[in-house]
């Protein structure tokens, strides 16, 4: 473990010092090759590889593809430490084709989509973690287990009728996304005023015409669900302990829910789908933080670090002591 943890520690300090705004890649034997761009890295790596990045912009606004099964780690979406210059910015969508399954996306800013088998393969196993995107669209549905786990979703998300999981995010909605888990997450509506809240695929535009999108064969459960329009079309679900105020269809299994007619249930709510946002609960609502929400379950990772070492304290001397050398401490820990 520990030669494991100081080869990934000498990759990411080779990514942010010497060759700033390069990207490492790890094989699977623990070779360390560098390149330029994200797609270069990817079409370089070999499968299994992990592909680190450090902060700062990557891809042009097109799409970048994954045709092999690697693991694609950002330093975080808001990077606040002491190791990049900024975010791990993906300018552009992501796609995850054929040949990519159990491949995982973590710590990055996407300004585009993460697509899941976009080519009409069934790509299995993909996770997304820690990361603020504009969507997760798994594209066929073929595809299975995609898992999207603490991630900010800025707009609708597809699973087109794929099972899955969706837990602990804070995400604008959720559609067709059957016999799967949507469980302990923040549905919350950040779209200008022309819109109205949107959750499986439900929206209400200012003309009042509704499109409606199934939800089938689905647990869903310690959400808190931000909206007052009606869901229809949520057919064979599972529905328990949420946080909520709208009409479920009547074709479902209840158990007892936590039903309030309030939005005002957060720290500080204002920024909507941001880190900016502090979705903690306050006032009489701290009672159901253990119970509903992003921080219920497995949890939120507020920090959005992914599991990569990062310098949580360094001193270095400000000059060289009698044998010419300088004395450099750092300490170093790994996200969760």
């Amino acid at each position: 473990m520990k030669k494991l943890f100081l080869t990934l520690f000498l990759a990411i300090m080779a990514t942010i010092g010497l060759f700033a705004q390069q990207i490492s890649v790890v094989s699977t034997g623990g070779e360390t090759s560098l390149y330029k761009s994200l797609q270069e890295a990817v079409d370089g790596a070999s499968d299994g590889s992990v592909v680190y990045l450090p902060g700062g912009g990557f891809g042009k606004k097109d799409t970048v593809t994954v045709t092999k099964k690697l693991t694609i780690i950002g330093i975080g979406h808001y990077a606040k430490n002491e190791n990049v210059d900024g975010a791990t910015t993906i300018n552009g969508s992501i796609h995850f084709n054929a040949g990519s399954d159990g491949s995982a996306l973590l710590g990055c800013y996407i300004t585009g989509t993460v697509c899941i088998g976009a080519d009409g393969s069934s790509v299995n196993n993909v996770l997304v973690r820690y990361c603020n995107a504009a969507r997760v669209n798994v594209m066929n549905s073929s595809c299975e287990g995609t898992m999207v786990n603490q991630c900010y979703l800025r707009s609708n998300s597809d699973f087109n009728e794929a099972n899955g999981y969706f837990t602990n995010n804070i995400a604008h909605s959720i559609i067709l996304l059957n016999n799967g888990f949507i469980e302990n997450n923040i549905f919350y509506n950040s779209y200008v005023t022309s819109y109205a809240f949107n959750l499986f695929g439900t929206t209400i535009t200012t003309d009042g015409t509704t499109t409606k999108i199934y939800c089938r064969g689905s647990v869903i459960t310690g959400n808190v669900i931000i909206g007052k329009y009606n869901l229809e079309n949520v057919i064979g679900c599972q529905i328990s302990n949420n946080i909520y105020y709208m009409r479920w269809e009547d074709d479902n299994i209840y158990e007892p829910n936590i039903a309030e007619s309030t939005y005002n249930f957060f720290e500080n709510s204002k920024t909507g789908i941001s880190p900016l946002s502090n979705f903690h609960f306050k006032g009489n609502y701290v009672k159901y933080e253990n119970q509903v929400g992003i921080y219920a379950g497995t949890g939120f990772n507020d920090q959005q670090l992914a599991p990569v070492p990062y310098i949580v304290n360094k001193k270095v001397d400000e000059q060289t002591d009698a044998q010419g050398k300088l004395n450099v401490k750092i300490r170093v820990k790994a996200g969760q």
